[in-house]
């Protein structure tokens, strides 16, 4: 079954082993989550559970918002996801879930949204290589061939400048450290998406070893 919640990127520090081993970890802050519904297969076709994480203000909540929050005896949530492969039982609307859903050593999924960095050309945003820069070569940051004369125009997928970044990404198979229960902290090993106090969600490894 899946454990999951939604929490708060911090910031990235560093720990110490037993060992003397230096590990860096990322802070994610989940102060407690509250289950908003629960999906049923009678109802909605799946099942899954709704969980919030922090109160939105009330002046941008609109009324159907604020609601389905009185339904879980809560307010609204700036941030919903749902979690699926739960066990349904275990749960109840307006139940507060905290970050001791996880255990240290337990191997973890994180989703959140990567640092937006603006328009970017093609050798910052694909990786791609950049040509001489001396002896007369008239190719340096391009991004080279658009393709071949036959077809006349540029095929779709084509690797170009554009925006880069601001989308939805997730580190798979990351380890939580340590547990902080008393303060809702979550440590995790290694870096995780987004900027610091970005939201992000943290689920069970669906690939774990």
């Amino acid at each position: 079954m899946t454990k999951g919640i939604l929490g708060r990127k911090v910031g990235m520090t560093q720990v110490f082993t037993e060992e003397g081993e230096l590990i860096p970890v990322t802070v994610v802050q989940a102060e407690p989550n509250v289950v908003l519904q629960k999906r049923t297969l009678e109802n909605d076709g799946y099942e899954a559970i709704q969980v919030g994480f922090a109160d939105q203000k009330e002046v941008n909540a609109n009324k159907p918002a604020k609601g389905h929050a009185a339904k879980a005896s809560t307010n609204p949530k700036r941030f919903v996801r749902e979690f699926r492969d739960v066990k349904l039982a275990d749960y109840e609307v307006g139940q507060e879930l905290s970050v001791e859903v996880f255990e240290a050593g337990d191997k973890i999924d994180v989703t959140g949204t990567s640092k937006g960095k603006g328009f970017q050309g093609a050798i910052k945003r694909h990786n791609q290589s950049r040509g001489p820069m001396t002896h007369g070569s008239h190719y340096h940051r391009g991004p080279g061939s658009m393709g071949a004369m036959e077809p006349m125009r540029v095929l779709k997928g084509k690797k170009l400048p554009g925006r880069m970044g601001g989308e939805t990404k997730t580190i798979q198979n990351l380890e939580i450290v340590k547990v902080d229960a008393e303060r809702n902290l979550l440590l995790i090993k290694g870096n995780v998406p987004g900027s610091r106090k970005s939201f992000v969600k943290v689920t069970s490894a669906i690939k774990a070893n």
